[in-house]
C-alpha cells in the first residue's frame, strides 16, 4: 500500500482541531502529521469542507444482542434476563451469531467507531461461535478485540457454561490462531465475581498473564450484586477480587457503578482501567457510576456502549454526550466534566483501555479515523466545533470512516456488506420472536447477561 496524504478543513491535532495540516498514512499507520506546506500539493488528497478526527473507540459491547434489541425494553430486571437475553439467545447458532455481529459492527461503522470490544460469552459451540464474531468483524472492517468470556456460574444457562479447564483450552486455541492479525485481538474475561467461579477468575487471570494481555470483568454493576458479594465473601466486589490477587494494571472494569471510595482508591494505586457505559447504567436503572472521583485519582477511563439489548443505540458519540450530562446532573455542577474530556475518553482513552495504538492521529497509531461533514446544521456555529461534536453531534455528520488506512464507510453507505444484505439476513434470524408481556416492576437483582 503506498503512502496516502490526507488534508481537510480541521483536522483534530494534540487536543484541538486545526487548519493546514496534513495526516500521512502508510501501511495502515499514521506516520506523521505536518503542516500543509511540508508537503508537495499534487500527492495531497483535500477531502474538503470536513473534519477529521479519531474513530471512535467502543470499550465494551455484546454484539449478538443486537438481535435482541428492543425485546427487554422497560421490563423488570429479571424479564430482561430471561424474556430478553436468555429467551433469544438460547436457540441462536454460530450462523446467528455470526449474523447479529455483522448487525451490530455495521450499525458501528455508520456511527463512527473503528474499534470495539466484544465481550463474548456463547461458549456452546466451542470456538466456533467466538470464530464467527471474528468472521464479522473481518467482513464489515471493523477493528475487534474479543473479550473471551470465562463464565462457570450453575445458575446461567448451559450455552454459556464452560469449565475452567474448557475455557482456559480454548482461549489459547484463539490466541495462538489470531496472533499477529492487526485487526484482531483477544483477551480473556471472567465474567463477573458472581458469574465467574474463584477457579475460573484466578484461570483467566493466569491466562492472561501467560499471554500478557489485559483482561475484562463486569464488577459493581448492580447494586444487588454488590450485596450478594458482601453476603457470601464479606467483601465488597473488588476488595473480594484483590483477595483473590488479581487487581493491577492489566484488570479493565466494565461499570463499576456502586464502587466505594476505598475500591476507587485501589483502582488509582494499582492502574486498574474502567469501561464507562452510561447510557447502558441508565436503561438497567444501574446507577450513576462516580467518574469524577475516578477522574480526580487519574484512573483511565474509556466509554461502552453495552449491548443492544441493554442500550439501544451502538454511538460512541452518544456516550460521549451521556457520560457529560450524568455527571453534571450527578454532581449538580454544570461545569464537571467537559466536553473536551468525554471526547478524550471516547478516542484516545479507549485506546488506553484496549491497550492498542488507536484513537489518537499521531505517528505510530493506527490509520482509523472519520470525518465529519461541517455543512451540517449540527455542527454549526464552528468556532464551537470541539464541543458541537460531542453536544449536539447527530451521526448524519458522518461522511467517511477509515479503519486500518481503508475506507469502509461513506456518505451513508457501507462499503464492505452491502446494508440491505445485512438487514435481510436479520429478518430472517428474528423472524417469528414475538416480545414478551411486561411484568410489574421490581426492585433490581444480580446480572447474569
Amino acid at each position: 500500500m503506498k503512502t496516502q496524504y490526507y488534508t481537510a478543513e480541521f483536522l483534530f491535532y494534540e487536543g484541538k482541531f486545526q487548519k493546514n495540516l496534513v495526516l500521512e498514512v502508510s501501511e495502515g499507520t499514521i506516520t506523521q502529521v505536518v503542516p500543509v506546506s511540508k508537503v508537495k500539493s499534487q500527492k495531497v488528497r483535500d477531502l474538503g469542507n470536513v473534519a477529521l478526527l479519531p474513530g471512535t473507540v467502543n470499550t465494551h459491547n455484546h454484539s449478538f444482542q443486537s438481535l435482541v434489541r428492543g425485546f427487554g425494553d422497560d421490563m423488570n430486571f429479571f424479564d430482561w434476563r430471561d424474556k430478553g437475553i436468555y429467551k433469544y439467545s438460547l436457540n441462536l447458532n454460530s450462523k446467528d451469531i455470526y449474523v447479529g455481529a455483522l448487525f451490530a459492527f455495521g450499525e458501528m461503522l455508520k456511527q463512527g467507531v473503528t474499534t470495539v470490544c466484544d465481550f463474548f460469552y456463547i461458549q456452546d459451540g466451542g470456538n466456533d461461535n467466538a470464530r464467527a464474531v471474528i468472521q464479522a468483524a473481518k467482513d464489515v472492517g471493523i477493528r475487534l478485540v474479543l473479550a473471551r468470556c470465562f463464565y462457570d456460574w450453575a445458575k446461567a444457562p448451559k450455552k454459556y457454561q464452560e469449565t475452567p479447564e474448557e475455557a482456559r483450552k480454548r482461549y489459547l486455541e484463539l490466541v495462538k490462531e489470531y496472533k499477529g492479525n492487526p485487526m484482531v485481538t483477544i483477551c480473556p474475561a471472567p465474567h463477573s465475581p458472581h458469574a465467574a467461579s474463584e477457579t475460573m477468575i484466578k484461570t483467566a487471570f493466569e491466562v492472561a498473564q501467560e499471554t500478557h494481555s489485559s483482561f475484562h470483568m463486569h464488577v459493581s454493576e448492580g447494586k444487588y450484586e454488590v450485596e450478594m458479594i458482601q453476603k457470601e465473601k464479606g467483601l465488597t466486589p473488588l476488595l473480594y477480587l484483590e483477595k483473590l490477587g488479581i487487581v493491577t494494571d492489566k484488570m479493565v472494569v466494565i461499570h463499576g457503578v456502586w464502587f466505594t471510595d476505598s475500591e476507587i482508591a485501589l483502582m488509582a494505586e494499582r492502574g486498574v482501567k474502567l469501561s464507562y457505559n452510561p447510557s447502558s447504567n441508565m436503561f438497567l436503572g444501574d446507577g450513576i457510576t462516580p467518574i469524577q472521583k475516578m477522574l480526580d485519582q487519574h484512573i483511565t477511563i474509556g466509554l461502552g456502549t453495552d449491548g443492544a439489548c441493554s442500550n439501544n443505540k451502538t454511538s460512541i458519540f452518544e456516550e460521549m454526550r451521556m457520560a457529560a450530562l450524568l455527571q453534571k446532573v450527578y454532581l449538580l455542577d454544570s461545569s464537571a466534566l467537559s466536553a473536551e474530556r468525554v471526547f478524550q475518553m471516547g478516542t484516545h482513552n479507549g485506546g488506553k483501555v484496549l491497550g492498542l495504538p488507536i484513537g489518537k492521529l499521531e505517528a505510530g497509531h493506527r490509520a482509523d479515523f472519520v470525518t465529519l461533514d461541517l455543512n451540517c446544521l449540527e455542527m454549526q456555529p464552528l468556532q464551537n466545533l470541539h464541543k458541537n461534536v460531542v453536544y449536539s453531534f447527530s451521526p448524519r455528520a458522518i461522511q467517511d470512516v477509515y479503519v486500518q488506512g481503508k475506507k469502509v464507510f461513506s456518505k451513508g453507505e457501507i462499503l464492505t456488506v452491502p446494508e440491505e444484505e445485512i438487514i435481510q439476513r436479520v429478518k430472517k434470524v428474528t423472524q417469528g420472536w414475538r416480545p414478551s408481556p411486561l411484568s410489574p416492576p421490581s426492585r433490581g437483582g444480580v446480572r447474569g447477561g
